[in-house]
C-alpha cells in the first residue's frame, strides 16, 4: 500500500498520518512518499513504514486562485509521470492520499488504476467558490473519500456528502503532568501550532497584552515554526512581542506533551481549524483550554463542559476566555478532569486505528469484488 503525505513536518494532520500507518502495518506492506526528509521520516519508520522521497507540488495560499490552480496544474504535469511509475512498479493494492493538497496522487492512482482513499484534513470554506470547487474535484477519483470532521465535509459542498467522518486519533500520554493548584506567579498560556494567520497566533500575542493591561500577571509560549515563505509572519508576531519577556517565541518542538507540561492554560484561537488535535492533546493533558468557536473545534470543545469557547479573531474575547478560568481556577481545574476523561473516550487512538483499519478494508475488498 502506498500512502502519499506533502510535509516531512510532525504537526497535526502529520502525526495523524503515524496513526495511519500504525492502523494499516498490521496487514498491509506501507510505503509512504514524502516530498523531501524530515522529523516525520523518522516516526513514520519507527511505526513501520518504508519512506520513499518524491517531489511533488504541495497546494500553498500561492496557489488558491484561478491562476494560481493553473501554474498547480503545470507544476503537477512535469511530475505525474514519476507518480505513476512509482504505483505501477509498487504493485499498490490501495493509494492512501493524506490531505486534499496534492491532488496530484488521485491523478496518478487513476491512470495507475490503483483504488484510491483521499483523507481530508481541509475546511477551505473561506476561499472563493470556484477555488473550492476545484480543490474538490480531484475527490471524483478517489472512490473512498474520509474527513476528520463534520466542518470538514460541510467545505467539500457536494462531494462531502458521500464522505465518511473519522475524527482523529491522539495518543493519551497516560499519567500527565498535574495542573498546579495555586498559580503563583504569572499564569502559564501555551499555543502549540505552526506559527500562522490561520493558528491565530498574532491574536494570541495581543490577548495576553490585553490581560496585563487588566492586571493579568500571565506570560505566554508560542511553540511552532512556520511554513517557508511565512518569515513575514514570524517577523510581524515578534514585532508584535518586541520588549515583552512575558512572551516567548520557541520554536517547534517535537514532544507536544513537554509543552503542556510546562503550562496552565492551552490556547487555541484559531481562524481556520478543520479538527484542532492541538485542543484534544490539551485536554488529555489535564490543561483547561480556551478555544476559538470555529468549525471542527466547536465538535471538540463545549463551552463550559469541557472548555472554553470564544469568538474567533477577537483578541478581547480570547482574553476574556482566559480571565474566565484565571477568576475561577478551582472550577477550571475541574472542567480540565472532566475534558481529559471526555477526550479519552471521544477521540482515543485504538478507535481511529480501528475505524480506518476498516475503511481501507471495505475499498480494497470492494475493489477485489468489482475485478472478478
Amino acid at each position: 500500500m502506498v500512502l502519499a503525505h506533502p510535509s516531512p513536518d510532525l504537526y497535526g494532520s502529520d502525526r495523524m498520518l503515524v496513526e495511519s500507518v500504525r492502523a494499516l502495518t498490521p496487514d498491509h506492506r506501507v510505503l509512504v512518499t514524502l516530498p523531501a526528509d524530515g522529523p516525520l521520516s523518522q516516526a513514520l519508520r519507527a511505526a513501520g513504514a518504508e519512506i520513499v522521497v518524491l517531489p511533488v507540488p504541495v497546494l500553498r495560499k500561492a496557489y488558491m486562485s484561478p491562476l494560481g490552480l493553473v501554474r498547480l496544474a503545470l507544476a503537477a504535469a512535469r511530475t505525474l509521470p514519476a507518480a505513476v511509475r512509482l504505483l505501477r512498479r509498487e504493485r499498490a493494492a490501495a493509494l492512501y492520499v493524506n490531505t486534499v493538497t496534492i491532488p496530484l496522487w488521485l491523478v496518478a492512482g487513476a491512470l495507475a488504476r490503483v483504488p484510491s482513499l483521499c483523507h481530508v484534513h481541509e475546511a477551505e470554506d473561506g476561499v472563493p467558490g470556484p477555488v473550492r470547487a476545484a480543490l474538490s474535484a480531484p475527490l471524483r477519483l478517489a472512490r473512498t473519500v474520509v474527513v476528520n470532521s463534520r466542518a470538514s465535509a460541510a467545505a467539500l459542498g457536494p462531494a462531502g456528502r458521500r464522505a465518511q467522518i473519522i475524527y482523529n486519533g491522539v495518543e493519551d500520554p497516560g499519567v500527565a503532568t498535574e495542573p498546579r493548584a495555586v498559580l503563583t506567579g504569572p499564569a502559564r498560556i501555551v499555543l502549540v501550532g505552526r506559527l500562522s494567520p490561520r493558528k491565530g497566533s498574532d491574536v494570541a500575542v495581543r490577548a495576553v497584552r490585553l490581560l496585563r493591561e487588566r492586571g493579568h500577571d500571565v506570560a505566554l509560549t508560542l511553540v511552532g515554526d512556520i511554513f517557508p515563505g511565512y518569515e513575514w509572519f514570524e517577523e510581524e508576531l515578534r514585532t508584535l512581542a518586541a520588549g515583552d519577556p512575558g512572551v516567548v517565541l520557541a520554536g517547534f518542538r517535537s514532544s507536544v506533551a513537554e509543552s503542556f507540561a510546562e503550562a496552565d492554560i492551552a490556547i487555541v484561537p484559531s481562524r481556520v481549524e478543520p479538527f484542532g488535535n492541538v485542543a484534544v492533546e490539551a485536554m488529555l493533558a489535564g490543561r483547561p483550554v480556551v478555544a476559538s468557536a470555529t468549525q471542527g473545534l466547536v465538535e471538540i470543545v463545549s463551552d463550559g463542559d469541557n472548555g472554553v469557547l470564544v469568538a474567533p479573531d477577537d483578541p478581547a474575547a480570547l482574553a476574556d476566555g482566559v480571565a474566565r478560568l484565571l477568576a475561577d481556577w478551582d472550577g477550571a481545574l475541574a472542567t480540565a478532569k472532566r475534558a481529559r476523561a471526555d477526550a479519552a473516550r471521544r477521540f482515543g487512538k485504538d478507535r481511529y486505528h480501528r475505524e480506518l483499519h476498516d475503511a481501507i478494508t471495505n475499498l480494497t475488498d470492494r475493489t477485489r469484488t468489482q475485478s472478478t
